[in-house]
């Protein structure tokens, strides 16, 4: 079976696409995609179910569970299954020997990582936020414009990572309880270097709310479209050097 049949000269491989969303739910991981979302939207109704249109609430479950939580953990088990196990089974050097430059492929690969976040982080996020304060429509915008712009985020970074070991998901995991978890809880100057805390900015903006202190807005645009660009840029540069014979 040929995968291109063509030279791909455009951004985004349709034929990549289809493959890419094809391995992703075609694994235990799609079947998570859809166990995330429906935990923090049923969290949301029995908290506003329990305690009503409350803003403490709210903040807790949107922000604590599915910004900190169910985003990136979207983002890493979308992304991480797109790469790496191609590179697991071989199929990657198949790929690659084809012509379709690096960036067509990683831009492709991020479509289905990128839809992925909007349908089972952003949406629900939005959804959560609207159940917990339907009175405060900018707090579920908030959330939801957040959940994107720091899924991409995630997305890029764990791209980058997946490309360069076979343990991107574990090392995803100890990434985001640590640094983003643990430490993010910690010490105040880890605002500066979060992806989580990047996005709650965005949150802080649009909502009104203060989920992170003394972070400007600008800062943390730029540091997100930075942290997706570098990750874009990373993965494609590993990919021009990956070994087609698989020894890697």
């Amino acid at each position: 079976m040929s995968v291109v049949s063509r030279p791909v000269r455009g951004p985004v491989s349709r034929t990549v696409v289809r493959l890419g969303a094809r391995s992703l739910f075609g694994r235990w991981r799609g079947v998570l995609l859809f166990v995330l979302p429906l935990v923090l939207v049923g969290l949301a109704v029995l908290v506003r179910a329990l305690v009503g249109e409350d803003q403490d609430s709210a903040e807790a479950v949107v922000y604590n569970l599915g910004l900190a939580v169910v985003v990136p953990l979207v983002a890493l088990l979308a992304t991480s299954g797109l790469l790496a196990s191609e590179i697991d089974d071989g199929s990657i050097a198949y790929l690659l020997a084809k012509p379709v430059s690096r960036y067509t492929i990683v831009s492709s690969k991020l479509v289905v990582a990128l839809g992925s976040v909007l349908a089972f982080g952003a949406v629900p996020m939005g959804m959560a936020g609207l159940v917990l304060l339907p009175g405060s429509p900018s707090f579920a915008l908030g959330f939801f414009l957040a959940s994107l712009l720091g899924g991409a985020a995630y997305c890029a970074v764990f791209s980058w990572l997946s490309v360069l070991t076979r343990h991107a998901v574990v090392i995803g995991l100890i990434y985001l309880l640590i640094w983003e978890g643990l430490l993010g809880g910690l010490l105040d100057g880890i605002r500066w270097l979060s992806i989580t805390r990047w996005s709650s900015e965005v949150v802080d903006w649009v909502a009104s709310t203060e989920l992170v202190d003394d972070l400007p807005l600008t800062y943390a645009l730029i540091a997100l479209v930075g942290v997706f660009v570098l990750g874009v840029r990373g993965t494609a540069r590993r990919l021009q050097g990956f070994n087609l014979t698989g020894d890697e």
